[in-house]
């Protein structure tokens, strides 16, 4: 697959009430990932209204250790990536 870039999570903005991560697409519109797709290792965000994808650069053991802890607590995770 080819990707549009290649963008570090840190990059991202977070929306801790959707639990969504977000980058701004060329077409104007915006990538985005959960953090359930996160969980799963999925590492590519895809713009709704074009056809660039991202691959988003991210350690998945920092997403696994929450998973392990609290499956449905979101906001922990996002807590833990933000302040490293």
């Amino acid at each position: 697959m080819a990707y549009y870039d290649e963008i570090e999570i840190e990059d991202m903005i977070f929306n801790e009430e959707e639990g969504s991560y977000y980058y701004p697409c060329p077409c104007g519109d915006i990538f985005s990932i959960t953090l359930q797709e996160l969980y799963n290792g999925d590492e590519i965000a895809h713009c709704p209204s074009c056809s660039l994808v991202i691959r988003v650069i991210y350690d998945p053991e920092d997403f696994k250790q929450e998973e392990e802890g609290a499956a449905d607590d979101t906001e922990g995770a996002a807590e833990e990536i933000e302040t490293q």
